[in-house]
C-alpha cells in the first residue's frame, strides 16, 4: 500500500504541477489579481497578483485520489463532496472580490452559514455510519462518543477551517504548513490501518502542494485564495472526524490554532483596554513581519514546527 501512496503523490505532483502553469496565465488573462487590504503596507507591491490558484492543487489532488483509489469507498466520496463544497465557495468569494475590485467577497454570516451545513451533515454521517470512535493522542486507546460525534464535528469542521483560512496570510504560509500537516495524518491513518481512502487523499494533498510550493513561495506567482484555503480546511477537517482523530487538529494544526488564538486575544485585549494591542498585527504571523522577520523565515518555521509535533505524534502512536 506504501507504493501507493508514493505514487499517488508523484501524479498529484505532475498533475499540480501541469496545471498551476497551465492556470497562472488564464488568471492574469482574466485579471484575477488579489486585492491586498491597504493596512497590510509590507503586501502593495503584491497587488495584483493572480488569485484562485487552489483550484490548479485541489484538482490535482482530487484526481490523483480517484484514480488510485480502491473501490467504492462511500467516505472517500464524501470527503471529495467536502472539501470541493469549501472549495466552491472559496472560489465564489475570490470571485466577488475579483468582481468588485475590493478585498470584500461574501459576508461573513454567508461563508459562516454554508460552512455550518456542510459540518452538520458531516457530523450525521458519522454517526449514522457508526463513525463515533475517537482516538486519544499519545495513548494507545479509543473511546465511543456516539451522538457527541455530531457537535464535536461541527465545531471541529468550523474551526479548523477558518483557522487555515486565517493561516493563508503570507506567500507559502499554508501550503507549507498544511505540507506537514496531511503527511504525518496520513502517516497516522495509515499506522491505525483503517480507511486506506482517507490516508489516500492525505498523501495525494501533500504531492499536489509541493508542486503548488513552486509557485507560491515568496514572491509568489500566483495565490490560493479562498479557493484554496476552505478547500484545505474542509479535508483536513474530513479526514480527521471520519477517522476518529479529530482530536489530532489541535496537535498536528498548532500553528492553524496560533493564528486563532492570536486573533481572538488581539480583538479581546482591543475592546477590553479601549484600543490597545497584544500584537503589533493579528493573525501573529503578520506580528512576526513587522518584527523584521521575512515571509520565507516564517514559513520555514511554522514548518518545522507542524513537521516536529507532526513526528512526535506518529513515535507516540507507535
Amino acid at each position: 500500500m506504501i507504493k501507493v501512496y508514493i505514487s499517488a503523490a508523484l501524479v498529484a505532483f505532475g498533475l499540480s504541477l501541469l496545471f498551476c502553469l497551465a492556470i497562472i496565465p488564464v488568471l492574469r488573462k482574466l485579471k484575477a489579481g488579489q486585492n491586498i487590504l491597504s493596512y497590510v503596507k509590507e503586501h502593495k507591491n503584491k497587488s495584483g497578483t493572480p488569485t484562485m490558484g487552489g483550484i490548479a492543487f485541489i484538482a490535482a489532488a482530487v484526481f490523483s485520489a480517484a484514480i488510485f483509489s480502491r473501490g467504492i469507498d462511500k467516505s472517500l466520496l464524501i470527503c471529495f463532496a467536502v472539501g470541493l463544497s469549501y472549495m466552491s465557495v472559496g472560489l465564489l468569494d475570490d470571485f466577488l472580490k475579483m468582481r468588485r475590485k475590493e478585498n470584500l467577497g461574501l459576508r461573513a454570516w454567508q461563508k459562516f452559514t454554508f460552512q455550518s451545513v456542510v459540518a452538520v451533515f458531516c457530523g450525521i454521517y458519522c454517526y449514522r455510519a457508526g463513525l463515533t470512535v475517537l482516538h486519544i493522542p499519545f495513548r494507545i486507546r479509543s473511546i465511543q462518543i456516539g451522538w457527541f460525534v455530531i457537535p464535536l464535528s461541527v465545531f471541529l469542521f468550523l474551526a479548523t477551517v477558518n483557522a487555515v483560512n486565517l493561516t493563508d496570510g503570507l506567500d507559502g504560509l499554508a501550503a507549507s504548513t498544511c505540507i506537514p500537516f496531511f503527511a504525518c495524518l496520513g502517516i497516522v491513518v495509515y499506522m491505525q490501518a483503517m480507511q486506506e481512502g482517507m490516508a489516500l487523499v492525505s498523501f495525494c494533498l501533500v504531492g499536489a502542494l509541493i508542486a503548488y510550493m513552486l509557485f507560491n513561495t515568496s514572491p509568489a506567482s500566483v495565490f490560493m485564495g479562498d479557493t484554496g484555503s476552505l478547500a484545505l480546511g474542509g479535508f483536513a477537517a474530513a479526514i480527521a472526524v471520519f477517522t476518529g482523530n479529530g482530536l489530532y487538529l489541535a496537535l498536528l494544526g498548532a500553528c492553524f490554532v496560533l493564528s486563532v488564538i492570536s486573533v481572538m486575544i488581539q480583538v479581546v485585549y482591543y475592546k477590553v483596554t479601549h484600543g490597545k494591542r497584544v500584537f503589533l498585527m493579528s493573525p501573529i504571523h503578520h506580528h512576526f513581519q513587522q518584527k523584521g522577520y521575512s515571509e520565507s523565515k516564517i514559513s520555514y518555521a511554522y514548518f518545522t514546527v507542524t513537521l516536529v509535533i507532526g513526528i512526535i505524534c506518529i513515535l507516540a502512536a507507535l
